[in-house]
């Protein structure tokens, strides 16, 4: 310590003991998309994503969770393993495991999903198209072809 002042580190972490300081740790990776950011193109990322901002193009999400929060809007096709649309989507979405639509959610397009979840008050238009989760397969269980008919439920909100 000099001067009464803290050392600082290059990383800018104030160090006041001479010991390495302690920060929490982070175990889940998330980006968020903020609510003033624009992006046109194609989105993939290897962690989970908040979009509050605009999406235009495609987002390509599989073996992650991807969240459209209240003030996001999003012009594109989805592909995630988990969805949650608080906000608005315009295009399709396939969840690998579950979606789920909060009341506040506006949704035009398809969905695939293996379960999902709808709260009343939710806005949906378009059909969805329920499978069972996709499991990892041997080369041999796929050669076998025995891939099972999925369940089909089309709803048009009013």
């Amino acid at each position: 310590m000099m001067f009464g002042k803290s050392e600082e580190r290059e990383d800018g972490v104030g160090n006041t003991s001479g010991s390495e300081p302690t920060f929490e740790v982070r175990t889940r990776s998330v980006s968020v998309i903020g609510p003033t950011l624009k992006f046109v193109g194609e989105l993939s990322a290897n962690e989970d994503l908040i979009i509050e901002g605009e999406i235009e193009g495609k987002i390509a999400h599989q073996d992650k969770n991807l969240t459209v929060g209240k003030g996001g809007r999003v012009r594109a096709n989805i592909h995630a393993s988990q969805i949650e649309i608080l906000g608005r989507v315009d295009g399709d979405i396939r969840g690998d495991d579950i979606v789920k639509l909060a009341k506040s959610a506006v949704v035009n397009g398809n969905i695939q999903c293996a379960r999902i979840t709808m709260e009343d008050g939710a806005h949906f238009s378009g059909s969805i198209t329920m499978e069972k989760k996709a499991q990892k397969k041997s080369a041999a269980d796929n050669q076998q072809g025995d891939t099972p008919e999925p369940a089909k439920m089309t709803s048009v909100a009013s």
